[in-house]
């Protein structure tokens, strides 16, 4: 929407530099036809500057391009094999005591078990 004021602004504007451009043109004084007077070069000013202005106007129309489908990572729900960066990962965040050296944790106080 804020293209389309600006676009409607310009038009606007160059449509006020027309008319004041034609206007200010002085016709020589022996020149008394009736499309030499100040009103027709006012009202060609006019007509011109519209012109202008509703062709700068125009909506100009943006599309954005299609969505595109990213397929999800796939989702393992089995443990990792034991020793491996991943089974480490997951025995560390999963349980507080556990011992990356021996592979155990702690379940109750003195009974250790080894995460698989």
């Amino acid at each position: 929407m804020k293209m389309f004021r600006k676009a409607a602004m310009s038009g606007l504007a160059v449509a006020l530099v027309a008319g004041a451009v034609i206007t200010t043109a002085s016709a020589p004084a022996e020149a008394k036809k009736w499309y030499n007077t100040p009103g027709a070069a006012a009202a060609g000013g006019f007509v011109a500057g519209a012109l202008v202005g509703s062709a700068l106007s125009q909506p100009r129309y943006y599309y954005e391009p299609a969505p595109v489908y990213v397929e999800p990572a796939p989702v393992y729900y089995a443990r990792p094999a034991p020793w491996t960066p991943a089974w480490y990962q997951y025995c560390s965040a999963r349980y507080q005591t556990f011992n990356p050296n021996t592979g155990y944790y702690f379940y109750r106080p003195g009974q250790a078990r080894f995460c698989r």
